[in-house]
């Protein structure tokens, strides 16, 4: 099908051009800057990353072929790095403390490639922000290390005293893992799986995570302010009871401190649109 010749006759967005030449003037040329806010403009109006139709919703007078060539020779030759678009997310962020981190991961197949994401993203009024991901070149969970060295780019180019929390999900639990998060200070709320064994040093034993929260009834919250022991690291155990597709469950969070906070953090991790999910990334 041919391509069609842009219509649009929006001017481009100079607020959007400011920015990205405040961050981005040592490393590419105007050109380039501009191209990107063409195609951030055409992707929010687009709704799509087809490279046909964001080409068509280019605000400017050039063909839409010619806008189509344009953007598969920028993706063809240039690499930005992910710290620069990490630190221009970062600093556009409506605030840069008491942050609180979201760490997720979605996995699908795109004909027989397997596209395995792991993203960082930072929660704000409900909505996750994706600031920097890693591509895992394989199927499912991702490794400790991954995890250690996703956090470790988040410290390094931002610091550690920016962060209020991290969420996230049962995936996201190992012993050097929360070692990892107890000896940097960070911290975290991480949902367990219900089977999970505990250690109880005031019982003296070794008990399964959800037998702690089963005289609970539904919908009612308990959190122990005892410190206790999950493979070998310390953390704080909260939990209540739910119920999922009319069955019995549990909501068990382990943290870093302050556990009579971690239910009311972690509920965020439901509320949120984390904008990276998968469907929205499958219209490519």
């Amino acid at each position: 099908m041919p391509l069609k010749k842009n219509i649009s006759s929006r001017s481009e967005d100079t607020q959007l051009l400011t920015v990205f030449q405040a961050h981005f003037t040592d490393f590419l040329n105007l050109a380039r800057i501009r191209l990107i806010c063409l195609f951030i403009s055409s992707l929010c109006k687009v709704r799509s990353v087809n490279f046909s139709k964001l080409s068509s919703g280019f605000d400017n007078k050039a063909a839409s072929s010619s806008n189509y060539r344009r953007i598969q020779r920028f993706i063809a030759e240039v690499e930005l790095p992910m710290k620069w678009i990490s630190q221009l997310i970062f600093s556009l962020l409506p605030q840069k403390d008491s942050l609180v981190l979201v760490i997720d991961r979605t996995n699908w197949k795109l004909g027989e490639k397997n596209i395995n994401i792991l993203m960082l993203g930072v929660s704000y009024k409900n909505v996750a922000f994706p600031l920097m991901f890693r591509m895992l070149d394989k199927r499912g969970n991702s490794h400790t290390s991954e995890r250690i060295a996703l956090i470790q780019d988040f410290i390094n180019w931002f610091g550690k005293d920016c962060i209020d929390c991290l969420l996230a999900d049962r995936e996201f639990v190992g012993e050097d893992w929360l070692g990892f998060l107890n000896e940097n200070n960070i911290r975290y709320h991480i949902r367990i799986r219900n089977n999970f064994k505990i250690y109880c040093p005031k019982r003296q034993k070794e008990v399964t995570a959800w037998h702690l929260f089963n005289n609970l009834k539904t919908g009612q919250l308990r959190h122990y302010s005892k410190i206790m022991q999950i493979r070998g690291e310390y953390c704080y155990l909260s939990g209540m009871k739910t119920i999922k597709d009319g069955k019995l469950d549990f909501c068990i969070v382990v943290s870093f401190n302050k556990p009579h906070e971690a239910l009311e953090k972690y509920k965020q991790r439901w509320q949120i649109e984390l904008r990276s999910n998968h469907e929205y990334l499958k219209t490519i």
